[in-house]
């Protein structure tokens, strides 16, 4: 049974937001945690507060279940943009610029991997 977790309006653009996202994409939930923790980019800290909270609430909706055992790993994460604030700066003769300070929104799916039963394992051999 999977679990989500969502990040609203967080105040970085959504490119950058992206580049960590298509890093854990996949990937088992310790593997995503370790590299989360050691990345260098600003977001990286949200990111893995937000991967805490889906792996928390997937322990909620699975009570009695090993979260060890069950095999976590992160099945989607989409990152879309969100509001975008928009300022003036001052520019030479008396001209001003567009500032577009962009947030993004972030969704996270984890899911546990679980492996085929043996019936349907064996079954698929003698079919072959």
């Amino acid at each position: 049974m999977e679990a989500v977790a969502r990040l609203r309006n967080y105040p970085t653009s959504p490119r950058k937001m992206r580049l960590l996202a298509d890093l854990v994409r996949g990937l088992e939930i310790e593997n995503a945690l370790n590299t989360l923790k050691f990345s260098t980019k600003h977001p990286s800290v949200a990111l893995e507060k937000l991967l805490l909270s889906a792996v928390a609430n997937w322990r909620v909706k699975n009570e009695g279940v090993d979260v060890a055992g069950a095999n976590l790993y992160v099945k989607t994460i989409m990152v879309d943009g969100g509001r975008m604030l928009k300022r003036m700066r001052p520019a030479p003769q008396g001209r001003a610029y567009r500032v577009r300070k962009r947030s993004n929104h972030v969704t996270i799916i984890v899911d546990s991997r679980v492996a085929q039963p043996i019936s349907e394992t064996v079954t698929e051999i003698q079919n072959s």
